[in-house]
């Protein structure tokens, strides 16, 4: 008789089937909506697409990616998977198309797509928009079940990308809010002169690092058009990316302009960019010239705050530091590290600085005066008969005073002797503002404000000036139509320091920027060199105050003349 096989014998190599099969992976969700509401971009719509991971609970506040262009269909099922995985956080995505300005009557008039207009053009605008205005209607909405949107405002737990000019709009949301976004993904990034994106890799290089990672993306059959080469301008992000000590990653091959393209590399990406999450993205080193400059882990302190307007910061021959609140008219005395009142009434001091006898010499904007403070707080008039901005106070007691408020667009710079005897040694610039000498004190700088200059002159014998030239090149944020030059400082090295609204702008001997270092509030309007060692930089913020420790000693100008070394040229 034939013997039967127990039916149990079949029951495991069912089993071991079906436990082969990769388990099922929790599914995500996802709704949209219009936005219309923008203050920003004004007039625009766009859609905005919303997907909620499954492990998502409605109470912890959720990591957030935000990609330009709207949410390809690769981003749900890659965080699907990573996320089951625990290789990177729960985080919601969220696809933003670029807006529009709908014509009224579509058969007779254009539409108005702002698509590079918000994603190739740099500065703020953009993350403005994201962060004040369309993240908090995000988080007016449900998910389907009826949970909360409640998303997480750690810029460590936000990142940011996009395709072409979606991946520069992604990369300039990052860079101007690094404490909003610490996390760049970028495939076949515009980084070309369509709306002056090609300057990127020269800024990297120059700016204080900023807290990122960044993986770029492209092939070398991308575009190479009127604007650019892409192929050769995402390389050049790259290089400059690590040469700044950015945490960075590539992926290159032999693909076009193809956003297709991300798909591929989209799991190893974000792989990358939230590796070692919760901790954040750290900062690189920077360049030679900033490693000069700056102290590692040194960063900006806040001195005071809460003033109308503050200016002329100057230093006394001990390293005292001063500086007016020119708003509340008050002139203040930083002791022991923090603002005490000196002056009641300034008579609405300005530009001021510490001459050869101790005195210190201010514009007294309210007088139209000069006046020399003495160590009691008491004045007299040195010189009178214009409104003057800034001044410097040669070792020889003579003054050189910029004066832009007279003749609109044609400036006047002041002489003044040791005597207080004054004369005008120059005329043309726009607005002439902040003011100082070379430490040799042969050369006088003068910032045009309107302008991207600073202009230098060789000081004559007696007081007058030669060879005026437009000779320090400023770089000018492109929101801006100048650089707003406003105070100017010498280290003893030579270099000259450059107050604008970029920040510090630190230049070498021979007229260029070498270094950008922005303040924690983005405004400055002047600096010096305080402390014991001349070794602190006080900078007046606005309505704030801030000093940081550096590598370099200030150079004054009260102070015996000297050479410093000869730039590298």
């Amino acid at each position: 008789m034939r013997r039967l096989l127990p039916l149990l014998v079949f029951i495991p190599a069912v089993s071991l089937a079906q436990d082969a099969k990769p388990p099922e992976v929790p599914k995500g969700t996802s709704f949209s909506f219009a936005f219309a509401k923008s203050t920003v971009f004004p007039g625009t719509t766009r859609t905005v697409t919303v997907w909620v991971p499954a492990q998502y609970d409605g109470k912890t506040p959720a990591c957030v990616y935000v990609n330009q262009d709207g949410l390809p269909g690769y981003v749900g099922p890659t965080f699907e998977k990573l996320i089951a995985a625990k290789e990177m956080p729960v985080t919601i995505a969220i696809g933003v198309t670029p807006g529009e300005v709908r014509a009224g009557d579509p058969k007779a008039a254009l539409t108005r797509y702002n698509r590079s207009y918000e994603y190739d053009g740099l500065g703020d605008a953009y993350a403005r928009m994201l962060l004040d205005e369309l993240l908090p209607e995000v988080e007016k909405r449900t998910t389907k079940d009826g949970k909360p949107i409640v998303l997480s405002k750690r810029g460590t737990d936000r990142a940011i990308g996009g395709a072409s000019s979606g991946a520069i709009c992604a990369f300039t949301a990052a860079w101007e809010r690094p404490d909003e976004f610490s996390r760049v993904f970028s495939t076949i990034g515009t980084y070309v002169g369509l709306r002056g994106g090609d300057v990127y890799p020269t800024l990297i290089r120059k700016f204080e690092p900023k807290p990122l990672r960044v993986y770029l993306q492209d092939g070398t059959k991308d575009l190479n058009i009127y604007g650019g080469d892409w192929w050769m301008a995402n390389q050049t992000m790259e290089r400059a990316l690590v040469f700044a000590g950015y945490e960075t990653k590539h992926s290159w091959n032999d693909g076009g302009h193809n956003g297709g393209l991300a798909a591929g590399v989209f799991p190893e990406a974000m792989q990358f960019l939230w590796k070692d999450w919760p901790e954040r993205p750290k900062a690189g080193k920077g360049s030679q010239p900033l490693q000069e400059l700056l102290i590692p882990g040194e960063g900006w302190k806040l001195v005071g705050e809460g003033y109308k307007f503050t200016e002329g910061p100057a230093t006394s021959p001990t390293g005292d530091v001063f500086f007016n609140d020119v708003g509340s008219s008050k002139t203040y005395k930083v002791v022991d590290g923090k603002p005490v009142e000196w002056l009641a009434d300034s008579k609405r001091g300005d530009g001021q600085r510490f001459g050869p006898d101790g005195r210190l010499y201010a514009n007294a904007a309210g007088e139209s005066k000069v006046l020399a403070w003495d160590g009691a707080g008491k004045p007299s008039v040195f010189a009178e008969g214009f409104k003057g901005n800034d001044l410097v106070v040669l070792h020889n007691g003579a003054i050189y005073d910029t004066d832009p408020f007279e003749t609109p667009n044609n400036s006047k710079v002041y002489y003044i002797s040791p005597k207080g005897e004054k004369k005008v040694v120059d005329t043309g610039l726009k607005f002439a503002n902040g003011i100082t000498v070379s430490p040799d004190q042969t050369l006088l700088y003068v910032a045009d404000s309107r302008t991207h200059w600073v202009y230098s002159y060789v000081i004559q014998p007696d007081g007058t000036l030669a060879n005026k030239q437009k000779y320090y090149h400023l770089y000018v944020r492109d929101a801006d139509d100048d650089s707003g030059a406003d105070g100017l400082r010498c280290d003893r090295d030579g270099r000259l320091w450059v107050a604008t609204r970029a920040g510090l702008q630190v230049c070498d001997q021979a007229g260029r920027v070498n270094s950008i270092i922005p303040t924690p509030n983005g405004k400055l309007s002047n600096l010096t060199f305080g402390g014991a060692n001349m070794d602190v930089v006080y900078a007046t913020c606005g309505d704030k105050v801030y000093s940081r420790k550096v590598k370099v000693k200030g150079s004054n100008a009260f102070e015996p003349p000297f050479k410093p070394a000869p730039p590298r040229l």
